[in-house]
């Protein structure tokens, strides 16, 4: 945490701010290890605060060894003044897309009453940045939570069977990544099959899986508070000629991703990459979501590749490469596996079997 602290405070000095105010909770746990569901970070160039209730404050303790913590109650107005004069700021950040307007409102109100003059910045993605390139511990969980995605996968698919529902299977899914040590799951499951598939974003259902048709699962742990995400695309049965095309077609997109996305790239080359090939193959307007999405404490973050963005891609990275092909009225095929950045290429984190 001595670390990233160093990383914010240079940050702080590039942007001249005196300090910042952190409110977001993956920022929080991120520079301060809290892993509490309520609490505020006040960090200068000489102190770091961790303002909490009664609830966190042995927990914030024992988690934020660098931290002061200091136990408040009440509303801002109560305890955001003394907190804020102590530390001689006159220049204070705060998370343009994290706070809340209602917060913002408070924070403008009794800095306005407070004696000394403190001017109130949004910042942009300021902790965000520092987090989109992982260091060696963060990386370890990181593996440790893909490989009980992987092993999930490999245990799920032989046992996925014809007349089984998308909420039954999903169940199954959930109940072998609790079992087999995950945290609770970063995000909600996606199991669809058939004309559901269709939908990048579908959520499990009473509709049952039929043979040859094509089932999407998108599954993620969680390990120490980092995720994974993977996804695989199956048809059970005989296999129609047009999901063995659409699926080579996605696979094809997704291997040339793999093996040409190199650091130094913005995100939107590396989705072209990928990009480039769905659309020769005429599935142009199949494919409306990036190629791919930062994964860490949050199941989406920085580094995003997708069209638009300026984001340099650099070592230490860690994201997804999910190409995908959706067609409505029939289905949709969706590959996704994680990778981190070394050595200037792509190494997989996420392994298991593709069809």
């Amino acid at each position: 945490m001595t670390s990233r602290l160093g990383k914010l405070r240079s940050q702080l000095a590039q942007n001249g701010l005196e300090a910042i105010f952190i409110s977001q909770s993956e920022n929080r746990r991120y520079l301060s290890g809290f892993t509490g569901s309520a609490g505020f970070l006040l960090i200068s160039q000489h102190r770091a605060i961790l303002a909490t209730d009664f609830r966190y404050v042995e927990q914030a303790q024992a988690q934020a060894p660098d931290f002061e913590i200091v136990k408040i109650q009440g509303e801002i107005p109560k305890w955001f003044p003394p907190l804020a004069s102590e530390l001689n700021a006159v220049k204070l950040g705060f998370e343009g897309k994290a706070l809340t307007f209602s917060i913002y409102k408070e924070l403008t109100d009794v800095i306005g009453d407070t004696k000394k003059k403190i001017s109130l910045v949004p910042t942009d993605g300021l902790v965000e940045s520092l987090r989109a390139v992982k260091d060696k511990e963060e990386l370890e969980l990181l593996v440790k939570a893909a490989a009980l995605a992987d092993a999930t996968i490999e245990y799920i698919i032989p046992r996925i069977k014809p007349g089984a529902s998308e909420k039954e299977l999903a169940w199954e899914i959930e109940s072998f990544l609790r079992r087999n040590g995950s945290e609770p799951l970063p995000f909600e499951l996606i199991v669809a099959s058939g004309s559901n598939s269709a939908m990048p974003h579908a959520r499990p259902t009473d509709k049952i899986i039929r043979s040859g048709e094509p089932v999407v699962i998108d599954i993620g742990a969680k390990v120490a508070g980092y995720t994974s995400d993977i996804t695989r695309t199956i048809c059970l049965g005989n296999q129609d000629s047009k999901f063995q095309r659409i699926y080579d077609i996605v696979l094809g997109a997704q291997l040339t991703a793999i093996a040409t996305i190199q650091a130094g790239m913005s995100g939107e080359q590396a989705d072209r990459l990928g990009r480039s090939v769905i659309e020769r193959a005429g599935y142009k307007d199949n494919f409306g979501h990036g190629l791919g999405h930062g994964v860490g404490l949050a199941t989406h973050e920085e580094p995003r590749l997708g069209t638009n963005s300026t984001t340099i891609l650099t070592e230490g990275m860690v994201f997804t490469v999910e190409p995908g092909i959706y067609i409505g009225g029939w289905g949709g095929v969706r590959i996704e596996d994680m990778a981190v950045l070394e050595d200037g290429k792509i190494r997989l984190l996420t392994k298991a079997r593709k069809i």
